[in-house]
């Protein structure tokens, strides 16, 4: 299955939103990786990436996200990840994620 990004910077709550839907893998995490640091460039700020339609991910999206997470952090940024399905969220308990993204 495709990888669909619809992103949006939301000025109001000083956020870019994601919205995530399909699957992300080593065929697309390159994507991802392209369209959250083109919004970083256009303007550092917090990340919220909505994972309510985000069927899979691999090591690779995982590694996507804590990348941008190292970035944004030094600016003092983070990254909130919303509403994983039950699979995508045993991945981020088992990889400790949960935790570490605010």
């Amino acid at each position: 299955m495709a990888l669909s990004i619809n992103a949006n910077n939301n000025e109001k709550a000083g956020a870019w939103e994601f919205k995530l839907v399909g699957e992300i893998d080593l065929s697309n995490a390159h994507y991802f990786k392209q369209q959250m640091e083109a919004a970083l460039t256009e303007k550092c700020q917090n990340i919220s990436v909505d994972l309510a339609n985000l069927n899979y991910i691999d090591s690779t999206g995982l590694g996507v996200i804590i990348s941008v997470y190292g970035t944004i952090k030094k600016d003092g940024h983070c990254i909130k990840l919303l509403n994983p399905r039950d699979n995508v969220k045993k991945l981020l308990s088992i990889s400790g994620l949960d935790k570490i993204l605010c």
